[in-house]
Formats: structure tokens, C-alpha cells, sequence
């Protein structure tokens, strides 16, 4: 059993503080969209947030954060101290095409180490990562140092980075990591979905049947 966290706790300021999880990606919340794909991956499903009242009545489990203007790593530890298993799934919740094939895949590359986290051209993607409940302790310790970079955890925990061929059969429209920041982010990922035709299968090669977050989930 796993289970899934998504950290919702950044105040959108170039986003004008609208909430990402609340923005509409093909006719869909983001939060919709993940949920559809994470219930395919996780027995467990949190929020982490630091303001868990946003939440309320939406029937799923809200953690706040632990450490409170720790940034998005203070979600990351929150959400392995609350977490009733071993392992645990991490998603920011700006992320609108998340994929059942490519977090299952993940799962499995964790292995012997504390986490396995995706590398991009763009640098490690550290919140689509899962982490092992061997992280709370040198998260907690890094944070009570004043560091906050998230990016940065590979320095105290081992981490199994999957890089960008490995990456590359499940991203087949090249917007698996595409995250909403801006209005401009935000704009795009509509026309991704509203606006661009989809190719005819983006299921990988040899991967198994995949649930998109851009598709109801079966």
C-alpha cells in the first residue's frame, strides 16, 4: 500500500492568489485531474496546505503544514510524517497532466534508496517524486538548518534520479511536467487540452494501460 500527497500550500502570487488546484485545465479542476490519477496509484490520499479551511467539505484528508513558512519542502515532510505507509507519492498541485503509467513507474524505481525523483532538462522535479518514510528525519534536519530548497534534498537523503530517457516513453507530448505558475502557464495547458488535438495513443511502448489526468479515469 502507498500513499499520495499533494502539496497545496504556495499563495499563488503570480497567479494573482488564485488557487492552482482550483484552476480549470480542459473542463476540469487541476485537483480533479489528479485525483482521477492518483486513486490509480494510492490506497492514501492527502492535502497538505497551510490553510486546510480551503478544503473544507471537500471530503479528503487535509493536513497543515508542520512547520509552517517552511515552503513547499515543510509539504514534502508534512506529508511523509502523515502518511500511513512506507512510501509516499508527492505531487505539487499545479500539475495538470499527471499520468497513472508514469507514477506507477516510479514507484517502482525507488528500490533501496529514500526517493525517486525525475530529472529534466529543466533540473530535478522533486515534487512528482516519491519519497520513503527514511526521509523525515534528514528533511527535518535540513529544515531546523534554515535550508529550504527542495531541490536540493539529494544532498541527504539517495536518491534514484529517472532521467530523460527513461522519462521520455511516457511523455510522448512532452507535457507530462508542464506545470501552472502563470496566467501564461495557465493559458497554455487549456489550449493543450481545449485547443490542440491529442495524438492518437500516448500510451508508451511496453508500459502498461495508462490513466491520464486529461481523461476520466476508468
Amino acid at each position: 500500500m502507498r500513499t499520495a500527497a499533494i502539496i497545496a500550500g504556495g499563495q499563488a502570487t503570480r497567479l494573482g492568489g488564485v488557487d492552482k488546484w482550483a484552476l480549470t485545465v480542459g473542463g476540469r479542476r487541476i485537483i480533479d485531474r489528479q485525483l482521477s490519477v492518483l486513486r490509480h496509484v494510492a490506497e492514501h490520499i492527502l492535502i497538505v496546505t497551510n490553510d486546510p479551511h480551503r478544503f473544507r467539505g471537500s471530503g479528503l484528508r487535509v493536513c497543515a503544514d508542520l512547520i509552517p513558512g517552511a515552503g513547499p519542502l515543510s509539504g514534502v515532510y508534512t506529508a511523509l510524517v502523515r502518511a500511513p505507509t512506507e512510501h509516499t507519492v508527492v505531487v505539487a498541485c499545479d500539475l495538470p497532466f499527471l499520468t497513472t503509467s508514469f507514477l506507477r513507474h516510479l514507484v517502482t524505481r525507488v528500490g533501496k534508496t529514500d526517493a525517486a525523483v525525475p530529472r529534466t532538462a529543466a533540473g530535478p522535479q522533486p515534487l512528482c517524486a516519491v519519497y520513503a518514510r527514511s526521509c523525515i528525519e534528514p528533511i527535518r534536519t535540513h529544515l531546523e538548518r534554515g535550508a529550504r530548497r527542495v531541490s536540493a534534498l539529494d544532498q541527504v537523503i539517495r536518491v534514484t534520479h529517472i532521467d530523460a530517457p527513461e522519462i521520455a516513453p511516457f511523455d510522448l507530448d512532452g507535457r507530462l511536467f508542464l506545470n501552472v505558475n502563470t496566467p501564461g502557464d495557465h493559458q497554455r495547458a487549456r489550449a493543450l487540452t481545449d485547443d490542440t488535438p491529442r495524438r492518437p495513443s500516448s500510451t508508451p511502448r511496453n508500459a502498461p494501460h495508462d490513466t491520464a489526468a486529461s481523461d476520466p479515469a476508468s
